[in-house]
């Protein structure tokens, strides 16, 4: 595949969406499915066809569109957004359209709302517009050409270079610099090297990965070649959890497609680089998420984290060095070489740069999916963006970072969400999960929820985590229960100190996250259920909740 090549199938994509007037864009994203888009689609393709309008309109499925709360989502040429659409509204959406009506008013979605206008999208700029099972489209819309143009025309250090300047984190949790990490593996020394994809999104409330997945494979694909050309791989792996079965059907599609055209293979666009790329399935261990934990699944063995050094950078899958980054970090490498690494930069914070996608969820009438920069405050993300509680209620507290991150109350809704501003507050940025909790929330009984989650998906092979998340879940329970006593308190305390410092990877170090950070600023509320028997929220009680 040459620049010549990519550039022929992209402009005969673009004369073939032209020749079409009017487009009807469906999410068939897994939201939007189960609300009938898939329905909403196929009776909206039968009436094109049976009203003789196949000439000047055209219905596609497309990724997510972002406001999944409203779903089923139907684009009408990007102007015109219909929300919660049924299949018996095709008739009058195909009438309007067929007459030059205005649009079908009780559908209509406002999209000049700060949902919309607050978002600055890189990773997600094709989910809802793209047809996710269609390769043509992706190289349409640029797709491919930075791959093209690192294989013919930048060394695999001036990709790095790229990489380095532009600033960017790993968006999985750890925010480790991708560039360094990249340049520590194309240094390393083995008989092969690897790239994985870390597709196992584990987090209560998150859905950035699968997102991404369903709605823009071809962008994680080739995220992953180039990183592949920069750190000198020849085989890669996406390793996604069986739970995403639409994700692992169009990363198939995706692979196959690329393979066909070249982009996969052995002698890729004319040069000497190989790459291959295989799925693993992940059985739902929410501890695979771990590098180590990961590679020892995708080997077969039992998922289990092991100490580290050595870092899998330098001794990672089969022993070799392996570079492993998530789904959102590969989204962000195409981008990145088409624009250069100073025009990410110049996006975010000082320290935290470009955009990050979130998966707003919970007490917020806006859940969904957005892309906003770096930089920007939990008040934006919650009242702005998220539209704020819904019923009347009061917001009580956001829990960021899943069941390893923090829950923050009010007074710091004013703080930026970034890297360093999150972990200060006790809290971390995480893949991007962002759950918001109204007064009906008891933040005990909360703590206890992450405390149960951590509890059940320890491996069990490091002491301080296996027993100590079982113990520390069993104090909480107790205080739900309205029976601690102050010294159950203190022991908790000395419990979360314990299996933060001694627990041997992530998953046992961050699991105390969530207590110590209610312990911190809901303090209160742990006090009145252990000195006055009360439940602020009227949550907890004296029962044993099976």
């Amino acid at each position: 595949m040459t620049r010549e090549e990519l550039e022929q199938i992209a402009n005969t994509e673009r004369q073939s969406q032209a020749s079409t007037a009017q487009k009807l864009n469906v999410c068939v994203a897994a939201g939007c499915l189960s609300c009938q888009s898939q329905t909403v689609k196929e009776v909206l393709e039968k009436g094109v066809a049976r009203r003789g309008l196949g000439e000047r309109c055209a219905v596609k499925g497309v990724g997510c569109m972002g406001l999944c709360s409203e779903g089923a989502l139907v684009s009408v040429d990007q102007n015109i957004l219909y929300k919660r659409v049924l299949p018996a509204d095709a008739t009058d959406m195909l009438d309007a359209l067929e007459a030059g009506r205005p649009p079908v008013e009780r559908l209509v979605c406002p999209t000049n709302t700060p949902f919309f206008q607050r978002q600055k999208k890189i990773v997600l700029e094709n989910s809802g517009v793209i047809d996710p099972e269609r390769i043509e489209e992706y190289i349409a819309a640029c797709g491919y050409t930075a791959l093209v143009e690192a294989l013919t025309e930048l060394t695999p250090a001036e990709v790095i270079e790229q990489v380095t300047r532009s600033g960017l984190r790993g968006r999985g949790g750890a925010g480790y610099p991708t560039g360094l990490k990249w340049s520590t593996v194309a240094k390393a020394v083995g008989t092969q090297k690897f790239v994985i994809c870390n597709a196992d999104e584990g987090d209560p409330g998150a859905f950035m990965d699968r997102s991404v997945l369903e709605s823009d494979p071809h962008r994680v694909l080739e995220g992953m070649l180039i990183a592949a050309y920069a750190v000198g791989a020849s085989e890669g792996y996406i390793y996604v959890r069986a739970e995403y079965p639409l994700a692992i059907k169009r990363l198939k599609i995706a692979i196959r497609q690329a393979e066909k055209l070249g982009l996969l293979g052995s002698n890729i666009c004319g040069t000497r680089f190989n790459f291959r790329v295989d799925l693993r399935l992940g059985a739902g261990a929410f501890v695979c998420g771990e590098e180590t934990a990961l590679i020892a699944s995708i080997e077969g063995k039992r998922g289990a984290p092991r100490p580290r050094p050595p870092y899998p950078a330098m001794e990672g899958l089969l022993g070799e060095p392996t570079l492993i980054n998530n789904v959102e970090t590969f989204a962000n490498i195409p981008p990145i070489l088409r624009n250069g690494g100073e025009w990410f930069a110049a996006i975010g914070t000082e320290k935290s740069k470009g955009t990050k996608v979130f998966a707003l969820a919970g007490r917020v009438q806006n859940t969904g999916l957005v892309e906003v920069p770096m930089g920007i405050t939990l008040r934006e993300m919650v009242f702005q963006i998220g539209g704020g509680v819904p019923d009347g209620k009061n917001f009580k507290a956001v829990q960021t970072g899943g069941p390893s991150g923090g829950c923050l109350p009010a007074e710091c809704l004013d703080m930026p969400v970034d890297y360093e501003s999150l972990a200060r507050a006790g809290s971390i940025m995480g893949s991007g999960g962002m759950i918001i909790m109204d007064e009906t929330s008891c933040m005990v009984d909360v703590a206890k929820y992450f405390m149960d989650f951590c509890m059940t998906e320890s491996c069990g092979k490091c002491v301080p985590c296996r027993v100590g998340t079982y113990q520390m879940h069993r104090l909480l329970e107790t205080i739900t229960q309205l029976q601690a006593a102050p010294k159950d308190l203190a022991l908790l305390e000395e419990l979360c100190d314990l299996v933060k410092h001694t627990s041997l990877c992530g998953l046992g170090q961050s699991a105390p996250n969530p207590v110590l950070s209610t312990l911190r600023y809901f303090a209160e509320e742990y006090k009145a259920h252990i000195e006055r028997n009360q439940c602020v929220a009227g949550v907890c009680g004296q029962e044993v909740h099976v």
